[in-house]
């Protein structure tokens, strides 16, 4: 009977079910299984919910970022990038990707990036002879570039799901994001010089007509790194000073959004929020049953025949990440496979916060990469082009992205060592 059952859950999977179903159904055919009542199953998703002080800053931080998503925020953003770097070889694609960075870090969705970007940049970027397959592959990488930068919404998740110190999680993002951006500027840089695109002319008093027209927007990483890790806030205190700070500034200061509107954007960050939710619910019971059953001290056992180095169990790692962010959103991927792979990494010395940034890198590239690549879908219906054509776009991007994480696996201190230098609790 529970043979059967397992068999019509995945014939469901493949047949589109919500990812929430099956993900439920394994976990109460596990429990069934194992004569377990099924009541363990709502006791664990309680506690987990209610003993986690991070999880109510999840609305909030998103509701922030989709109220600058609607805003002219990204106008204004753009300008001031543009005159900053606008000077340096690549310039323009290098403010596609300093902005796109700025939106996801804050909506937590490389989709709502795309949207809000894709039509203003695009046209700046074949306007300036970019090549179109090189402006589309920019675009469509540049979407997930902010997961690893504050207030990034997979951070705070895998900081809730590896139980984590959310300040060591984000301290340690820092680092290998700014090393995703400047690799990929490097190139970007290389192409425009390729294709003879003239830097464009700034001054000083540009800058400063443009960092005044931005000057509430630029405000908020200073509000929230500043906040947070000078101690005089907590996390939540943070996230509710931010999304009350945007509210103000995009509603009555710049006043881009009616306040009529507010409640479409509300719906629209609380779908996001609440469909997360449910995911996080039901995966937090699939990984209790596979925790009861020993699943990863079972998995553990089989791979230390094969593997008996640190160095091999990454290399490994990363082919099993790669190859889940193909199949399974971000949030799904963290809630099901980080428990999973949580144990096999203490055992081979990984520090939790270094496999995060590790994890997150791969999801990243997982945006890129069918059949589930989320940027390839939302950029097909932004741009007007097949998912097949923006991927082979992309893998250039995509090769350059793998290098880094590369870099980022075998060089724990970039990380990590922030934390060791300042010693962030």
């Amino acid at each position: 009977m529970i043979l059967f059952f397992v068999i019509l859950i995945t014939v469901m999977a493949f047949l589109g079910a919500p990812i929430f179903v099956f993900l439920s159904a394994f976990a109460i055919a596990g429990f069934l299984a194992t004569d377990i009542s099924l009541s363990a199953i709502t006791v664990d998703v309680y506690n987990n919910f209610a003993n986690n002080p991070l999880l109510y800053t999840i609305p909030l931080f998103t509701l922030a970022g989709y109220i600058l998503a609607e805003s002219n925020a990204s106008t204004r953003l753009v300008n001031l990038s543009r005159a900053i770097l606008g000077f340096v070889p690549g310039g323009l694609a290098i403010v596609a990707l300093v902005c796109c960075t700025f939106f996801t870090a804050f909506t937590g969705a490389s989709g709502v990036t795309i949207v809000a970007l894709g039509g203003l940049l695009l046209p700046a970027l074949l306007k300036e002879n970019y090549p179109e397959n090189f402006s589309l592959g920019l675009l469509t990488t540049s979407g997930s570039l902010g997961l690893l930068f504050v207030p990034s919404l997979p951070l705070i998740m895998y900081a809730v799901v590896s139980q984590a110190s959310v300040k060591q999680v984000f301290a340690a993002g820092l680092v290998p994001g700014i090393l995703l951006i400047g690799v990929l500027a490097v190139f970007s840089g290389t192409v425009a010089l390729k294709e003879g695109i003239k830097p464009s002319r700034t001054s000083l008093a540009a800058i400063l007509e443009a960092a005044w027209v931005a000057k509430w927007e630029i405000a908020i990483p200073v509000i929230i790194v500043g906040g947070l890790f000078t101690g005089f806030v907590t996390l939540g205190e943070v996230a509710t000073l931010t999304v009350t700070y945007a509210f103000i500034i995009e509603v009555f200061v710049y006043k881009d959004i009616p306040l009529r509107q507010m409640a479409s954007v509300m719906n629209r960050s609380i779908t996001l929020t609440g469909g997360m939710l449910i995911i996080m619910g039901s995966a937090y019971s699939l990984s209790n049953y596979m925790i009861d059953a020993e699943i990863p001290m079972t998995i553990l056992s089989f791979i230390q025949q094969f593997i008996t180095t640190r160095w091999a169990f990454l290399v490994l790692l990363n082919i099993f990440l790669l190859i889940v962010g193909c199949l399974l959103d971000i949030y799904s991927a963290m809630f099901v496979v980080v428990p999973l792979i949580m144990p096999l990494a203490t055992h081979y010395g990984v520090d939790p916060v270094h496999l995060g940034i590790i994890f997150l890198t791969n999801m990243e590239i997982g945006y890129l990469t069918p059949p589930v690549g989320l940027n390839l879908f939302i950029a097909s219906l932004r741009f007007e082009r097949s998912i097949a054509h923006l991927f082979r776009v992309s893998v250039p991007f995509i090769l350059v992205l793998l290098v880094c994480l590369g870099l980022i696996t075998y060089i724990p201190d970039l990380s990590v060592g922030i934390i060791r230098l300042f010693g962030i609790r």
